[in-house]
C-alpha cells in the first residue's frame, strides 16, 4: 500500500505540472482563467488522471509517471491533464442551477457561485476545448494514434457517452428507473469518462495491442460503474463535511440510485462484485498492473 500512495502522489504531481502549463495564471480575460483555475485546482482526487498512468504502466515497461523523461510519459501527463480538464467542465456545468444546482463541490463553493454563471458557463465550454487542443499537440505520437484519442475523448464526453448520461439522469428526477436503466444511465453519465481514461492512458503509452485494449476496456467498465455504486453509498453514508458536497443530494432531488433501488447492503455487495469483475479482467496482465487493481480496490472503498 505505500508503494500505491507514493505512485497516487507522483500521478497528482505530475498531471498538476502539466494543467500548469496548460493554464497558466494570466490570459485574454483574467475571470475566465481565474475561474477556470479555480475549477481546476480545487482539490479534485484525479482518479482519472491516475488510470491514465496506471494503464500506460500495464502495457508498457517503464515505471510510470516516475520516468517523466520518456515520451510515453510526456504523452501520459498531456493525456492526463486532457481527461481532467474535461471532467472539472463537466462538473461546473452538472453544479449549474439549470442542471443540479449545488453550492459545494470539494467542500468550496461551485464555480458559478464563486463567479456567475456565465463565467462558469464560458469557463467550462474552455475547458472542454482545451482538453482536445492538448491532445492534438502531443508530439511523441504518431498522428493516427493522436486521432484515435481524441475520438475516444470526444465519443466519451458527448452524446454518446458522459453528455447523454446527464440527459437521461435530469430526465429521471421524481421517475422511477430500473435497475438496467440505471446502469445504462452511469455507464454513459461516470463510465464513459473513466473508460476514455483507461483507453488513452494505453495509447500514450504507444504499444497497446488490441487484445490489451480490450482487456483494459472490460476493467475499466466494472471500475466505471463500480465508482458510481460507490458515490451512491457514500450520498446516504457520508457527512457533507466528508463529501465536499450536499449529502443526501439524490434523496433530496428524487434521483432514483442504486442504494434506492437494492438497498445499502446489496449495493455494497454490488460493488464488490464489480470489483472482482475488475481483477478478472487484468489475468492477462503482470506486476506492471498493479496499480490499476490497487486502483479498483481502492474505488470501492473511498469514503468521499
Amino acid at each position: 500500500m505505500p508503494e500505491f500512495k507514493s505512485f497516487i502522489q507522483a500521478c497528482r504531481l505530475r498531471v498538476d505540472l502539466q494543467l500548469e502549463q496548460l493554464l497558466p495564471a494570466s490570459g485574454p480575460s483574467s475571470k475566465l482563467q481565474a475561474a477556470m483555475r479555480y475549477s481546476i485546482f480545487n482539490g479534485g482526487k484525479r482518479v482519472r488522471p491516475i488510470l491514465v498512468y496506471a494503464a500506460a504502466q500495464a502495457v508498457s515497461n517503464n515505471e510510470l509517471p516516475a520516468d517523466h523523461t520518456a515520451a510515453d510519459s510526456i504523452a501520459c501527463d498531456i493525456a492526463a491533464a486532457a481527461l481532467e480538464c474535461i471532467h472539472a467542465y463537466s462538473l461546473i456545468h452538472d453544479d449549474l442551477p439549470a442542471m443540479d444546482n449545488d453550492n459545494l463541490r470539494r467542500g468550496k463553493p461551485t464555480c458559478h457561485i464563486a463567479f456567475d454563471e456565465a463565467t462558469a458557463i464560458l469557463a467550462g465550454d474552455a475547458l472542454q476545448c482545451l482538453a482536445f487542443e492538448a491532445l492534438a499537440n502531443i508530439k511523441s505520437l504518431a498522428a493516427t494514434e493522436k486521432l484515435a484519442m481524441v475520438i475516444a475523448l470526444a465519443k466519451a464526453s458527448g452524446d454518446k457517452g458522459m453528455v447523454a448520461g446527464q440527459a437521461i439522469d435530469l430526465a429521471a428526477v421524481d421517475n422511477k428507473l430500473a435497475l438496467t436503466q440505471l446502469e445504462t444511465m452511469h455507464s454513459l453519465k461516470t463510465g464513459a469518462l473513466i473508460r476514455a481514461s483507461v483507453e488513452l492512458g494505453a495509447r500514450a503509452a504507444g504499444s497497446a495491442t488490441s487484445k490489451q485494449l480490450h482487456h483494459l476496456d472490460a476493467y475499466a467498465r466494472a471500475i466505471g460503474l463500480a465508482f458510481q455504486v460507490q458515490d451512491d453509498i457514500l450520498d446516504v453514508t457520508a457527512s457533507t463535511e466528508v463529501l465536499g458536497k450536499q449529502q443526501g443530494a439524490d434523496e433530496a432531488l428524487n434521483k432514483p440510485t442504486y442504494v434506492s433501488l437494492l438497498g445499502l447492503t446489496a449495493a455494497r455487495a454490488k460493488a464488490q462484485n464489480l470489483h472482482k469483475q475488475a481483477l478478472s479482467a487484468l489475468e492477462t496482465f503482470g506486476e506492471q498492473a498493479e496499480p490499476l487493481r490497487q486502483l479498483s480496490s481502492y474505488i470501492i472503498s473511498r469514503a468521499h
